[in-house]
């Protein structure tokens, strides 16, 4: 398991675990003094190795045995998902997490059975990014999926540009395939790749949405003749493209 530190909490060899982490390895995990932790500071992009030295009040104060330099991912998948029910959100969420995809964004979509309000949102937004830390933590990832604010289809075609490639999934696609996409993704020649895919709700994208993602320069891609629900499909595209070009199966830098 990871715990993640900002750089206020690293002092020269010793590093200052803060906030929920503290009972959760006092009282759940019941570590004791000179256990082994394993540590990660994001802001300094760097992983430890670090023995737990002493319990404090709020505080567990750790020595550094070990530090390494993180790798630098040279694939990144953001999944702009069709807003489902809560459950299915967080099932996503642990999921993706697992798979390392760097962010979720929830987009409101003209079949969206949910609605959200800001006050909604928030709370939401607040959750699930608990949800993916406790995943990070688990699956001892170097860094933490990103859960961002709600968004509508026109802002996600505002995004398409900043991505290499962004796949749309739609049922109705019966020509272009994700197989074919990813020969593309491979023909592109730089230290690393951004993509992007979105996924419908529970009722799936409208024709309208499909187009307008279209018109933007998205790559509509069929998924194959099954159709996925909302929950599955992104964990789904989010293996094949990770297996393909990053870590999957192997290590980064070996696409």
């Amino acid at each position: 398991m990871n715990f993640f530190v900002n750089k206020n909490q690293v002092n020269e060899n010793k590093i200052y675990i803060e906030g929920m982490d503290v009972n959760h390895i006092k009282n759940v995990l019941r570590h004791k003094e000179g256990d082994i932790l394993n540590i990660v500071c994001k802001d300094l992009n760097l992983s430890y190795e670090a023995k737990i030295e002493n319990f404090l009040e709020k505080q567990i104060e750790c020595i550094v045995l070990n530090k390494k330099e993180n790798i630098d991912k040279d694939l990144s998948i953001d999944i702009y998902q069709g807003l489902p029910k809560a459950d299915k959100m967080e099932t996503i969420i642990q999921k993706c997490s697992e798979l390392g995809v760097d962010k979720i964004i929830p987009v409101s979509m003209k079949r969206c059975v949910v609605k959200l309000d800001k006050k909604d949102e928030e709370k939401k937004i607040s959750r699930w990014q608990t949800i993916s830390e406790v995943a990070a933590k688990q699956c001892q990832r170097e860094d933490i999926l990103k859960i961002e604010n709600l968004i509508n289809i026109e802002t996600v075609c505002q995004n398409i540009e900043k991505y290499d490639i962004v796949l749309v999934a739609y049922e109705k696609e019966n020509e272009n395939y994700l197989k074919n996409e990813i020969e593309n993704i491979k023909n592109i020649h730089k230290d690393k790749i951004s993509l992007a895919v979105v996924i419908g709700p529970e009722g799936g994208l409208e024709d309208t949405e499909v187009e307008k993602l279209k018109e933007n320069n998205a790559k509509i891609i069929s998924l194959g003749k099954r159709i996925l629900r909302t929950e599955t499909a992104p964990i789904v595209v989010s293996t094949i493209l990770m297996y393909e070009l990053g870590d999957i199966g192997g290590k980064y830098g070996t696409k």
